[in-house]
């Protein structure tokens, strides 16, 4: 008999949102970017992703740059190309916001599972996202952990407007 092959596991990009808000608070972003510490699926990224947090982080919350330098060096993902400036041409009315289709089309073309966002830009259903959210399933973070990680409503509930605080009087060791 022919041993059954593993289950593929789930093949997630997050945006610049998820990656700068998961380094930043404690929440749902956090919360993804946590399963894929675990290997609960396998976080996709690609090279505009990452500049485009670092830049952000530098700018607005300077005090978490070592903690994306420590993502980016010691957490396990799969670095996707970036598309090619003829794809970006080629696509230019897949999203409103311009800066955005680059992202959109990286996790188009590595064919992941699914594209978690907090952007509005890719997460709300209008006619301009219609062709991206044909190509590629979009789900906020929520949404996200609810449907593939299992997350309950009352679990979601908790950690919504959670803060280091929290986590820290939470560490053993804390009365």
């Amino acid at each position: 008999m022919i041993p059954a092959a593993p289950p593929r596991r789930l093949r997630v990009m997050v945006d610049t949102s998820v990656l700068v808000a998961g380094l930043v608070w404690p929440r749902w972003p956090y919360e993804v970017l946590r399963h894929a510490l675990r290997e609960d699926f396998r976080l996709v990224l690609a090279p505009v992703i990452v500049a485009e947090s670092r830049r952000i982080i530098t700018r607005k919350f300077p005090n978490f740059l070592a903690r994306i330098d420590d993502f980016l060096l010691r957490w396990p993902y799969e670095l996707q190309r970036d598309p090619t400036p003829q794809d970006v041409m080629a696509h230019q009315t897949l999203l409103r916001d311009r800066n955005d289709i680059p992202i959109a089309l990286a996790a188009i073309q590595a064919q992941v599972d699914c594209f978690v966002s907090e952007d509005k830009h890719f997460t709300q259903h209008t006619p301009a996202t219609a062709e991206l959210h044909r190509r590629l399933p979009v789900l906020l973070s929520g949404i996200f952990l609810r449907v593939h990680m299992g997350w309950s409503s009352r679990a979601l509930d908790a950690v919504r407007k959670r803060s280091w605080m929290e986590i820290d009087s939470a560490a053993p060791g804390h009365s």
